[in-house]
């Protein structure tokens, strides 16, 4: 398993903890839910430091983020360049020309009865 795989699997495990910790909390502002009459739904006076640990947490997660992405970005350009391009080199460039020209193929016949012949 490659190095970026490993990025690759990491990265979805914390968007998926990402978006968990996000559906949790509660929504400080009223937003489209006090719009559409659910503002009277929320519990009053929630624990704060359960906030806090959600807060602090999506920070966390969101950092996590970043930094495994640009890591990936550095292990799949990593991974690439050992091999170089033949292009680039051009000595290894083989030239295909086909052995023999196609002859020319003929028309299809064209049908000289009438229109109404064929319904």
């Amino acid at each position: 398993m490659s190095t970026f795989t490993i990025f690759l699997v990491l990265i979805i495990a914390v968007c998926f903890l990402l978006v968990l910790v996000i559906m949790v909390q509660n929504p400080k502002g009223g937003g489209l839910s006090s719009s559409f009459g659910g503002g009277g739904s929320q519990v009053v006076g929630g624990v704060k430091k359960t906030g806090d640990f959600l807060d602090k947490s999506t920070w966390t997660l969101a950092g996590l983020l970043i930094v495994l992405i640009l890591a990936s970005n550095v292990a799949l350009k990593g991974s690439f360049s050992d091999a170089e391009s033949k292009l680039l080199q051009g000595d290894d460039i083989e030239e295909t020309v086909p052995e023999a020209v196609p002859e020319e193929v003929p028309a299809p016949a064209t049908n000289t009865g009438s229109a109404s012949d064929s319904l």
